[in-house]
């Protein structure tokens, strides 16, 4: 470089050619390192900092990591993105999942304006590929919880379901680790078919594999959104997902009906007062903030023996809790294991970590006289709960999926839907947003009013009622 320069001044004599060919050269020296013996070297590009390892030595997981050409530009791109808003989405709800998560758009299609969450889905990503990222794209970001889907391409590429399964654990051991308390919603993985290389058996058995997952985890919300999209044979269904695979608008907007009431019960969503004023002549059941006025009652024998019978038919039969003796929650929030909580005006019965579980929540107080009760129930995707009206249970559920009242003109998926129950000379008249759902349900003379708890989520609101002696 030296001998260079040298010949460059020889030919110019002009002063102010020779400063510039000084800066120049002093620029290119800096670039350029010198090896040991002092003669320059090449420079060599690093690896961008975002790109695939070559190999899978050494990295955690099992399973297929894609190395395609498209999906490594696709990766790049993407975890570049991420690294640029990362700041701004500190302490937000994260999505982390494959092309069905990224095809929502970083703006969610403006669906979640409130919670402003983070986009971190990355199209044709893997379970193992979701590890491998984990740490920088989700727990660099210490969210307020985190919402995932994923699973779809490990079987595309021939991954079996208990493979799957154990990727998905070890990001939940991985989020865990970071904050115990961090709320993680897994959803189960969409139908698709089988022309896709995601047959219907394949899909189900990895969500059975989830689910046991969740019941081995605390603070992992298991959401049904394969029954919420599943046709009579477990694919997806045209109208929704147009390729078999992806969601159009639609099944966006059904997702995200399906999300927006576990989001509510963690605080993420719909957190403002609600401002409704109970009709003259009606008192309220349920003041909004704790559950004063009700608690667990002992179970009777009857139901003793229907447990019993229940469970030896059925070895899987869900969790049938025992309450020994009565009680009551007076000025609690919630009930000891968490089941039944009072929040922002809701009456919540959570989805239960074994996936479902038989309990009951009931009034101190019983109702002998005529009655008219008024209430707003809102169920997550196939969620099944009830209303006991003195003893007899009213279904009380998603009723689209989860029936018995299927056929429903009026009735609102995971929206708030009125019950009305009109009780006259022993015999129960019940409405749902105005349309008969039971016509002459007999009732005891005197008794209750009780919630019950099975499977998913169902919260209650502006629970009261009218007495007439």
């Amino acid at each position: 470089m030296l001998n260079i320069l040298n010949r460059t001044f020889e030919l110019s004599g002009n002063l102010l050619m020779q400063s510039r060919v000084i800066l120049a050269f002093l620029t290119l020296a800096i670039a350029l390192p010198i090896a040991a013996d002092g003669q320059e070297t090449a420079t060599v590009d690093a690896a961008p900092r975002f790109s695939l390892p070559e190999t899978d030595k050494g990295l955690a997981g099992a399973g297929p990591l894609r190395r395609y050409d498209w999906f490594q530009n696709v990766w790049q791109k993407r975890r570049e993105a991420f690294a640029a808003n990362a700041q701004s989405k500190q302490g937000h709800v994260v999505f982390l999942g494959d092309s069905i998560t990224q095809g929502w758009r970083d703006d969610f299609r403006g669906d979640f304006k409130s919670i402003d969450p983070a986009n971190r889905g990355i199209s044709g990503d893997t379970t193992r590929g979701m590890l491998l990222r984990l740490d920088e794209d989700v727990i660099g970001l210490d969210p307020a919880a985190v919402v995932i889907l994923a699973g779809t391409n490990d079987l595309e590429e021939g991954a079996e379901p208990e493979t799957i399964a154990g990727n998905m654990q070890l990001i939940v051991d991985a989020l865990r680790a970071h904050d115990s308390k961090m709320p993680i919603i897994l959803c189960n993985v969409f139908p698709s078919h089988e022309s896709k290389k995601r047959p219907a058996d394949k899909i189900k058995r990895l969500n059975q594999l989830y689910a046991e997952l969740a019941k081995q985890t605390t603070n992992v919300i298991v959401l049904d959104t394969w029954t919420l999209f599943a046709d009579d044979q477990g694919n997806a269904k045209k109208e929704e997902f147009p390729d078999l695979l992806h969601p159009n608008a639609k099944g966006y907007a059904k997702w995200e009906a399906a999300l927006r009431p576990v989001l509510a019960t963690l605080s993420l969503l719909d957190t403002e007062q609600d401002d409704f004023v109970v009709e003259e002549g009606f008192e309220s059941l349920f003041n909004g903030h704790d559950l004063t006025g009700w608690g667990f009652r002992r179970t009777t024998d009857a139901m003793r023996r229907s447990r019993d019978r229940w469970q030896s038919r059925d070895p899987n039969a869900p969790a049938w809790p025992i309450v020994e003796s009565d009680v009551a929650f007076e000025g609690k929030s919630k009930t000891p294991e968490g089941r039944y909580v009072a929040i922002h005006d809701r009456l919540v019965v959570t989805t239960p970590p074994e996936g479902r579980k038989i309990q009951q929540l009931w009034t101190t107080r019983e109702f002998p006289d005529d009655f008219e009760l008024r209430l707003e129930f809102r169920a997550t995707p196939n969620a099944d709960s009830g209303v006991f009206v003195r003893a007899p249970q009213l279904q009380c559920r998603d009723y689209v999926l989860a029936g018995p009242y299927k056929d429903l003109k009026h009735y609102k998926p995971q929206q708030w839907n009125t019950l009305v129950v009109a009780v006259r000379d022993g015999v129960a008249h019940c409405t749902c947003n105005g349309e008969v759902i039971e016509d002459a349900m007999k009732v005891p003379e005197t008794g209750p009013i009780g919630l019950e708890g099975d499977r998913g989520q169902v919260e209650y609101r502006r629970i009261r009622i009218k007495t007439q002696p």
